[in-house]
């Protein structure tokens, strides 16, 4: 988990994500400092800048400077829900991602993003519909995982009672 997530507070602060292209791909809604945090096991202070360009992300931090694929990043609440035509771009990411494994999974990364999501929640809908976004994604996780996120979100919601 980040140490600078606070618990079931709404936290305002700067973006630091730039757009540097008229042309937006379409998983740009998806793209938050939060996930750059866990991607690369930084804190949200770490984070210089984050650039969407047209086909790839630049992220800027400190020792940190990488292009990334927007594939790489999870789906979130509050845009439009992932299409399938983004289910396909995930796949093919992630089987680039592990061709020697021919794995058609998330990054293990994306579970921990979801449970934080799920701590987070500020009430049970929003909750909820962190639930039904997993709901949505499943073909990402192996059943173990599956199981992990079921099990956290049964928690967290017997704590928002």
């Amino acid at each position: 988990m980040v140490s600078s997530l606070k618990p079931r507070e709404l936290v305002i602060r700067a973006s630091k994500i730039v757009h540097k292209s008229l042309f937006l791909n379409s998983l740009t809604r998806f793209v938050t400092e939060e996930a750059i945090c866990l991607m690369f096991r930084i804190g949200f202070g770490d984070i210089y800048t984050i650039e969407c360009w047209r086909y790839m992300v630049y992220v800027h931090a400190k020792g940190i400077s990488r292009f990334v694929s927007y594939a790489d990043f999870p789906p979130i609440l509050g845009v439009e829900p992932p299409t399938p035509a983004e289910f396909v771009k995930w796949r093919r990411r992630w089987r680039k991602q592990h061709e020697y494994a021919y794995r058609k999974q998330a990054p293990e990364w994306w579970a921990e993003f979801f449970m934080n999501e799920f701590w987070q929640a500020l009430s049970e809908a929003m909750l909820r519909s962190w639930g039904e976004l997993i709901a949505l994604i499943k073909f990402a996780f192996p059943e173990e995982t599956l199981q992990e996120l079921r099990k956290s979100y049964r928690l967290e919601k017997s704590l928002l009672h």
